[in-house]
């Protein structure tokens, strides 16, 4: 069984085909997937596939890039949807200094008010983080500090910093990239962090692994990270693939269902939690 803790359905990428994709990825056994929100309007469009896909679930936050769209009254709203049954965390949060598409100030007032809001409602974070890896780790720290769980998406910081999050208590996200001949220092990072502290995630559409690296990526494709992880610590891929799985139901709260008669984990069957 496969868990996509980060991907982006919502995306214009998958407008002409969203319906018969999604289902023949969970056909092909990826049991979970997490839609994460970017935008406000991707929040709402998150919402609306948790609805109606069994096997989706969602996060609610507001992007760095979109930080300025941010208010008081849009904060109340996204409050509002963290009580939903099928929303699980608060996400995707952070600061983004590559493209500085919000003054770093205002980034940094609403990642805060993003961290408070998870505390809030007991959700764990989503983080994301480029080119501002020292800012995010000391915000992170202060007003947060694994309170409730999270993880740092599309981990690129050093083996150092890892260790640092580690301790804090926060999972290290693990994509397309690990594949990727110039990622040494993540394949470290892998090698280096404990296998129940590593979520397996797409990003999709984004950073298709090897060797679809370039084109639109999507959940099946999970697999080839799940077997660089395997290689990198020297594990069997089953052990991998289970030991992920496992980590992303707990820290997103989702009770693990019966298992069936061959010992695997029931496929989701309502709209609801399992």
């Amino acid at each position: 069984m496969i868990f996509d803790s980060h991907a982006h359905y919502d995306d214009e990428a998958f407008d002409e085909d969203r319906e018969q994709l999604l289902e023949s990825v969970h056909a092909s056994g990826v049991s979970h997937i997490v839609n994460v929100g970017a935008s406000l309007e991707g929040v709402a469009a998150t919402v609306a596939l948790t609805q109606r896909y069994p096997f989706l679930y969602g996060a609610v936050g507001v992007h760095p890039d979109h930080a300025s769209d941010l208010n008081e009254e849009k904060l109340e709203w996204i409050r509002e949807l963290c009580a939903l049954p099928k929303v699980v965390a608060v996400g995707e949060i952070g600061l983004d200094y590559y493209w500085d598409n919000s003054p770093r100030e205002v980034q940094k007032q609403w990642f805060e008010r993003q961290l408070e809001l998870a505390k809030e409602t007991g959700l764990p974070v989503i983080i994301h983080s480029r080119e501002a890896a020292k800012d995010t780790f000391d915000m992170l720290r202060a007003v947060h500090h694994g309170e409730t769980g999270g993880v740092i998406h599309c981990y690129s910081g050093s083996r150092e910093m890892a260790r640092d999050y580690l301790n804090m208590g926060y999972y290290i996200g693990v994509g397309g990239v690990v594949t990727f001949k110039n990622a040494r220092v993540l394949k470290e990072v892998v090698e280096y962090a404990p296998l129940d502290r590593i979520l397996t995630e797409t990003d999709c559409p984004y950073l298709s692994p090897v060797p679809f690296r370039g084109k639109r990526n999507d959940s099946t494709r999970i697999s080839y990270v799940l077997d660089a992880i395997a290689e990198i610590k020297n594990i069997s891929r089953q052990e991998a693939e289970t030991a992920t799985w496992q980590n992303a139901m707990k820290m997103y709260g989702i009770p693990i269902p019966d298992t069936g008669e061959n010992g695997e984990p029931k496929q989701p069957t309502s709209a609801g939690r399992l």
